[in-house]
C-alpha cells in the first residue's frame, strides 16, 4: 500500500464528511477513496471509448477509400445500427 495526502479547505472537509455520513461510509478517506476511484473508472472508459472509435472509423473509411465490399460482420453492424434508428 502507499499513503496519499492532501489538504482540503474546511468548507471541502465538511462537505466530504456530510456526504459520506450520508452515504453510509465508515469514514471521509473510503469515501474519498470510493468518490476518486469511480471517477477515475469513468475517465479510462471514456478514453477507452475514443480510442476504439477512432479505430473503427479507420476501418470504415479504409474499407470506403479502397472500395473494399463490406464483410458479413460489417454487414450485421449496419443492421444492427439501423434497427437503433
Amino acid at each position: 500500500m502507499t499513503r496519499f495526502d492532501a489538504r482540503l479547505t474546511k468548507e471541502q472537509k465538511e462537505l466530504f464528511e456530510y456526504a459520506a455520513k450520508l452515504g453510509g461510509f465508515r469514514s471521509l478517506t473510503e469515501f474519498i477513496l470510493r468518490a476518486a476511484q469511480l471517477k477515475a473508472e469513468e475517465i479510462v472508459e471514456k478514453h477507452n471509448q475514443i480510442i476504439a472509435s477512432k479505430n473503427d472509423q479507420k476501418i470504415f473509411f479504409d474499407y470506403i477509400m479502397e472500395g473494399k465490399e463490406p464483410n458479413e460482420e460489417l454487414k450485421a453492424a449496419f443492421e444492427e445500427y439501423n434497427k437503433l434508428l
